[in-house]
């Protein structure tokens, strides 16, 4: 099957239904099937073999998904957020393409004779015009979508997923039609990233109206689900402390808002908790999953939210931080590093297994080992009923010693002092065991707490070893768009301090 397939189920099912809404501008299934066949068109006599993106949230995106699907070529969403460097670079790898741009991108990309520009303003200027007939090519093997990674510890690595991992998850996910029609998404979350790319292909399968905000900000997000009726939305984690902050101790009023899933980095236990507070009609999901997986591979669902919160059991309690049980399309194991599949409460790396699960990388080929496994590069453990918690990832892992410490045990037991609002524990370099724990430390607002008392706040909980030997305070933990905190950033300034002290 082709991706292509959802729009057209889509617009023959509900065709006058409004799919995309963005500012003052609404486009039905039916329009954005006849934009995406005619963009379709013009890129089968163009020569390209991929279409890219650099745009932030717009029409343009759920276009170019199906137009590239109906043409057969890869799209390609690119992060405009990168310097013009990093943007031509990337374009280097995937010319000849046809490349959408907004006035402010098209700035950032270098002329050259095997890219063509389209401004997004043309893209969407044929809704109105008469159809263009066109098949999507039957061929699931096809690559779909190729998403480059963040490139943190070298150049970029491109993802690819085929029609046939995004449709094995769509389908195993999704209900088609299942959408009311006065049901909407409010969509977040950048085009380049593949929970933006679910968003759209989720959505249009359910035939739900998406409403796309440019840029999160906390007043703008409330005040879109207000006009907008919103019943659903996805956010990340730090999106919902910034919107709980904002609130206050003052429930939000938004009586349509029905449900509110997040995903892309750890929540912290209190953020949730009251979030639940203050959206008390709301069913909470906890999403997680990656690119490789074409998005969710496991889910912390309303009812396991409220059953935690409701628990006097620590054991069900602390179900709140984790990221729940595998999909019904998907198996999950956690084994050690000799491959042993490992028991309840036993920490080591996440595998995962389904039809929706690529693992490919261009050049690079197939990461699935002969049964079809994937190292997701987690670390996490099972409870005895199943439900996976994270530990974060395998390179952040601090070794000292010989002893492998996650930073995610240390980052509870700091989140657990009163006056800690957020930390991020990483590796420092040291002369006698070779790594140390470092922390950095962000207090709430009027809040106190001393280094020395921190440390004492971990060593009452745990080792001596994870006492951290170095703590910074800071005004705010960097954070990519998507929630995660970047502890490069906060690794490299201990790794500095530690240079300018010796």
């Amino acid at each position: 099957m082709n991706i292509a397939m959802i729009l057209d189920m889509a617009a023959e099912a509900f065709g006058e239904r409004v799919a995309v809404v963005s500012g003052e501008h609404r486009y039905t299934y039916a329009e954005l099937r006849v934009l995406a066949q005619r963009l379709a068109a013009s890129l089968k006599h163009s020569g390209a073999g991929h279409l890219a993106l650099l745009d932030v949230n717009s029409p343009a995106a759920p276009v170019a998904i199906f137009a590239a699907a109906y043409a057969g070529i890869a799209y390609v969403p690119l992060n405009y957020r990168l310097t013009r460097a990093e943007i031509n670079e990337l374009i280097d790898r995937i010319a000849p393409a046809t490349l959408i741009v907004n006035p402010e991108t098209r700035a950032l990309v270098d002329a050259r004779a095997d890219v063509r520009l389209l401004d997004r303003a043309d893209v969407l200027a044929s809704a109105a015009t008469d159809p263009v007939a066109i098949e999507a090519p039957e061929d699931p093997r096809a690559v779909a979508v190729q998403l480059f990674t963040s490139g943190t510890t070298g150049k970029p690595k491109a993802a690819i997923l085929r029609h046939e991992n995004l449709m094995s998850y769509i389908v195993g996910t999704v209900e088609f039609a299942a959408a009311d029609e006065d049901d909407a998404i409010l969509v977040t979350v950048p085009p380049y990233h593949i929970a933006g790319i679910s968003a759209v292909l989720s959505s249009t399968y359910a035939c739900r109206r998406m409403v796309q905000l440019e840029n999160f900000e906390p007043s703008a997000w409330l005040a879109a689900c207000a006009r907008e009726c919103v019943s659903n939305a996805f956010i990340v984690p730090t999106m919902l402390s910034r919107i709980v902050e904002h609130l206050g101790d003052a429930p939000a009023a938004l009586p349509k808002l029905r449900a509110l899933a997040y995903g892309g980095g750890k929540m912290p236990q209190s953020t949730i908790e009251r979030a639940m507070r203050l959206f008390p009609q709301v069913d909470f999901t906890n999403a997680y999953g990656l690119t490789e997986t074409s998005s969710t591979i496991a889910v912390l669902g309303p009812d396991d939210h409220r059953a935690a919160a409701a628990s006097e059991d620590p054991a069900i309690r602390r179900r709140l931080g984790s990221v729940g049980k595998p999909t019904a399309a998907v198996e999950i194991e956690v084994r050690d590093e000799g491959g042993r599949v490992l028991g309840p409460e036993e920490a080591g790396l996440v595998f995962v297994r389904g039809g929706q699960v690529s693992g490919e990388y261009l050049a690079l080929g197939s990461q699935l080992d002969g049964d079809g496994w994937f190292p997701t590069r987690d670390r996490g453990y099972t409870d005895a009923e199943g439900f996976l918690f994270l530990d974060g990832r395998a390179d952040d892992v601090i070794v000292r010693g010989g002893e492998n410490i996650s930073p995610g045990e240390i980052e509870d037991a700091l989140l657990s002092h009163p006056a800690v609002a957020d930390a991020a524990v990483v590796a420092m370099p040291d002369e006698q065991w070779g790594e140390a724990v470092a922390a950095a430390i962000v207090l709430k607002a009027g809040a106190n707490a001393s280094v020395a008392e921190l440390q004492e706040c971990v060593k009452q909980r745990l080792r001596s070893s994870r006492v951290p030997q170095a703590i910074v305070f800071k005004e705010a933990l960097p954070y990519n768009e998507l929630g995660k905190v970047l502890r490069r950033v906060i690794r490299q300034e201990f790794v500095q301090a530690a240079s300018i002290a010796a």
